[in-house]
């Protein structure tokens, strides 16, 4: 079960140029072999098996099987949750925009910030945006200071437990404009409190959220790009908003709740 490491990204990223040489080397001398004598290579979304057809010469497994993946179901909401993330950020407004995920150059999040300046600049009215993870990184450092100390952009720093929860519970919508994702586990937790999500298509779960209309996805990853999805967003009648959430609380339900996954995760097993 690769986990997305058969995905072309990473050969192709301009920043992983010597790791590309490395993975075609290894993939040459052992991973192939791997691959090809396998019974069977297990995906966790059917994206991704797709894209693992493209990156490597001499991609011949046996059989592909999309197993799907899941996460637990979150807990049920406590006004607990707000509280301990209502202490991390005691000045931000009621409604928001969240990012949470690491803060990377995979994750966009720097064409994000360029976007929501632009989008503020034109309506100040709309969301704040919260920016979580970690921040003891040169380029989390990087990116604060794009944002310019923007009196609507947060950065609380990494959220855990509680004040995670309270993040992803009480945000509009979740945002993740990501240039690469295999599955991504930040998206489907919030779909899981009833949050709608705006994704690129990078994200490898994007047909499946687009299937139970569960979010929106951007057209390209370039800040204009997004920033004209923020836009459309803003514009968005808040019922339509409500029932793409409940969508994708439902879409959890039945595409990605760890209990139904590992069923159909053992059955393919029992079949081999």
């Amino acid at each position: 079960m690769p986990h997305g490491m058969l995905d072309p990204y990473f050969q192709k990223a301009e920043d992983r140029r010597i790791k590309a040489i490395r993975n075609e080397v290894v993939w040459r001398f052992t991973e192939k072999k791997a691959i090809n004598n396998a019974d069977a290579i297990f995906f966790t979304c059917e994206e991704e098996l797709k894209l693992a057809r493209t990156t490597f010469k001499g991609y011949e497994p046996k059989r592909e099987i999309n197993v799907g993946y899941g996460i637990q179901k979150p807990p049920k909401f406590r006004e607990e949750f707000s509280i301990a993330f209502g202490k991390r950020l005691p000045n931000l407004q009621n409604n928001y925009w969240l990012f949470l995920s690491r803060i990377h150059p995979k994750k966009g999040v720097d064409l994000l910030i360029k976007a929501y300046k632009e989008s503020v600049q034109e309506n100040s009215s709309i969301p704040d945006l919260v920016i979580a993870g970690p921040l003891n990184s040169s380029y989390a450092k990087e990116i604060q200071k794009i944002a310019g100390g923007h009196s609507k952009i947060h950065f609380p720093g990494m959220l855990v437990g509680e004040e995670k929860w309270g993040a992803l519970y009480n945000c509009e919508t979740f945002i993740l404009p990501s240039h690469q994702e295999n599955f991504g586990i930040a998206v489907v937790e919030a779909m899981a409190c009833g949050k709608p999500v705006l994704i690129s298509k990078n994200v490898n779960i994007w047909r499946e959220i687009s299937e139970i209309k569960g979010g929106w996805f951007f057209k390209d990853l370039t800040a204009a790009s997004i920033y004209n999805s923020l836009k459309e967003f803003t514009l968005k009648p808040k019922e339509q908003i409500e029932a793409a959430g409940a969508n994708a609380q439902t879409g959890f339900q039945r595409l990605f709740n760890a209990e139904k996954q590992s069923e159909v995760l053992l059955r393919e097993l029992q079949e081999l």
